[in-house]
């Protein structure tokens, strides 16, 4: 049999590229790759069952790595090997009986083919999977590198652009937001498995590590709901603060996004949830665009302010953002902070005082409407 070993893996390859659809034509895997794998399998069986050394499965590790790499499913790699050794064992029955070799000889070998079967076919499983995750793994670095490149705006060419979409399995158009997460812990991630969670829920998005974010480009389907389904599955994968930039169209604007929602991350917090959505208002926007000289601004306007008692400062601000919210309406803005209107009116005044600036005139009040966001959005 193993004189006859490049004859029978020639039959074997016809059997398998006549039974085996990835094996039928030439397109994933060539009939003379099949050929060349047969023939070796065969050789190595056989040289294997006739001596007392141990078993090499290096043909079946070089098949499953081969196979891996072509993109051959491995349930396919599997029956190949399920009918290859079939095939061997008929071959051999067939020779057993024709040299009229006794029923306990051909029992045994029998048994010898059996064994090899399950060794071979492990090993070139075993094969398989690892060349898989090797793959899986460079593919994932290759994303995770896309990402960055789009974050950090190294990335601006439009046709760059769309192959890094394609790369990243995303659409090549918007709406887009960029989430990012605290780390909990170093070498801990904030959104544990949060590609399939997404997943799972029809929503497509591409991640990359950074030193001090979990950072996600996500894709937002045209519906009103999208972005509460990704709020509602961040939120249950959440184990720290995670920010949601504004929606954006293209990805060449992913770098600013990605500004605003560390913006978001970073901010003083509203309410108990772990999840904060940017406020794409203009004048969120402008309290945020350059933070370092918003915050000597808002320490500068605000420094009286600043050195109230924290209760005194917090309900002064409270009230000057409801009557804002309000239009200006006193009454109104009475009714959410829950007070008398001539309470919110001298507490304006107090504001007035303490700001040196007049919310009866249009510049005063403008610059306090910005100090008060930036005190709101800054951390």
């Amino acid at each position: 049999m193993l004189a006859r070993a490049p004859g029978l893996g020639r039959a074997m390859a016809d059997v398998l590229c006549r039974d085996i659809e990835a094996y039928r034509d030439d397109t994933v895997v060539t009939r003379d790759q099949v050929a060349e794998s047969c023939v070796a399998n065969v050789a190595f069986i056989f040289q294997s069952l006739t001596g007392d050394e141990g078993v090499d499965v290096s043909p079946a590790e070089r098949t499953g790595t081969e196979r891996a790499l072509a993109g051959v499913p491995l349930p396919a790699v599997m029956t190949a090997y399920r009918i290859g050794f079939r095939f061997v064992w008929e071959e051999t029955l067939a020779t057993a009986r024709d040299a009229a070799i006794p029923t306990d000889a051909i029992l045994d070998a029998t048994a010898r083919i059996f064994f090899a079967q399950e060794t071979f076919t492990q090993a070139m499983a075993t094969a398989y999977r690892q060349q898989l995750t090797a793959q899986i793994l460079e593919r994932e670095e290759e994303r995770s590198a896309l990402v960055e490149a789009l974050l950090s705006r190294r990335m601006t060419d439009r046709q760059s652009l769309w192959e890094a979409a394609d790369l990243l399995r995303l659409p090549t158009s918007g709406p887009y937001v960029v989430a990012a997460a605290e780390l909990p812990a170093i070498g801990r991630l904030g959104l544990p498995a949060i590609e399939n969670k997404l997943s799972a829920k029809d929503v497509r998005s591409a991640w990359r590590l950074l030193p001090d974010l979990q950072v996600g480009i996500v894709a937002l389907r045209e519906t009103t709901e999208a972005m509460t389904t990704l709020v509602e599955v961040l939120g249950q994968a959440a184990t720290a603060r995670v920010g949601i930039s504004p929606p954006f169209r293209d990805l060449a604007d992913t770098s600013d996004a990605l500004r605003f929602a560390r913006v978001a991350v970073t901010g003083k917090r509203s309410g108990d949830s772990l999840v904060c959505v940017f406020d794409d208002t203009p004048l969120a926007v402008a309290a945020v665009s350059a933070p370092e000289a918003m915050t000597k601004i808002k320490s500068a306007l605000l420094r009286r302010v600043d050195d109230l008692p924290a209760e005194e400062r917090a309900i002064l601000l409270d009230t000057f953002r409801a009557w804002v919210d309000a239009g200006g309406s006193a009454n109104d803005a009475a009714a959410a902070v829950f007070c008398h209107p001539n309470t919110v009116r001298h507490r304006l005044r107090r504001i007035e005082e303490l700001t040196g600036r007049s919310l009866s005139r249009p510049r005063d009040l403008a610059e306090l409407c910005l100090v008060f966001e930036a005190d709101r959005r800054l951390p």
